[in-house]
């Protein structure tokens, strides 16, 4: 089993900054990589970040130079650190978890987060 709890959202201004945490607890399973999508009203979900174990990572490009993400392998946690905030960035972040339980590769997502920035 894996749990993902996802936490860090808010309202903030234009300029402002947050920092999301995504940590995934149980037991029997090994995390391939992490990351976060987002859905905005009216607009698709979209991949906005991920990491690999190994730490190789990918970014749309809306938030790159912007959003920082990052892991703790040991904890099994993966952080995004997003600056410079812009009210298109303003979305219900769900983060996930790619892992391998036995012989077998899974998906598991957090609760979702909302971020708000404001003008």
């Amino acid at each position: 089993q894996v749990q993902l709890v996802e936490s860090g959202g808010g309202l903030v201004q234009a300029g402002g900054s947050l920092r999301l945490s995504c940590a995934a607890s149980g037991s029997g399973f090994t995390i391939n990589a992490m990351g976060w999508y987002r859905q905005a009203p009216g607009k698709q979900r979209e991949s906005v970040a991920r990491i690999t174990s190994g730490g190789s990572t990918n970014y749309v490009d809306s938030v790159k130079g912007r959003f920082t993400i990052s892991r703790d392998n040991a904890k099994n946690t993966a952080l995004l650190q997003m600056d410079s905030l812009q009210p298109e960035d303003t979305a219900v972040y769900y983060c996930y978890c790619d892992v391998a339980i036995g012989l077998r590769r899974y998906n598991y997502w957090g609760q979702g987060t909302q971020v708000t920035v404001s003008s």
